[in-house]
């Protein structure tokens, strides 16, 4: 399975825990019966899938992150430009404004990602 993909109930309970990190599995349990309709057994089967890919820990009833969404999202990010795009940045950039113009202000902010994180 790819620890970088989760699909949309997956992703919607880990926003869920992201949101309200460090949470205890209890209060965890309540949530997802209120918010997904789900019974206590599959929120743990839940919980478990995620903590197994390294995403997040239940340690002494406690759930907290061991990935931030940041990086999650960032390695997400890497494995899609990676997979699809032979992990060429510029190949992304240009399929990604074939169809779909970029302003003036995203102009600047990429120019200022590159400036900042530029290689010597």
């Amino acid at each position: 399975m790819d620890k970088y993909k989760l699909g949309e109930k997956e992703q919607r309970f880990a926003e869920l825990i992201w949101e309200r990190e460090p949470i205890p599995s209890g209060e965890l349990v309540k949530l997802c019966e209120i918010e997904f309709e789900w019974k206590k057994s599959t929120t743990y089967t839940m919980l478990k899938r995620l903590c197994q890919r390294g995403i997040f820990e239940n340690e002494s009833g406690m759930v907290s992150a061991v990935m931030s969404k940041e990086d999650f999202l960032s390695d997400q990010s890497e494995k899609f430009i990676s997979d699809t795009f032979e992990g060429s940045l510029p190949r992304f950039l240009a399929a990604f404004t074939k169809r779909k113009k970029i302003s003036s202000k995203e102009i600047d902010e990429i120019q200022k990602l590159i400036d900042d994180y530029k290689e010597d």
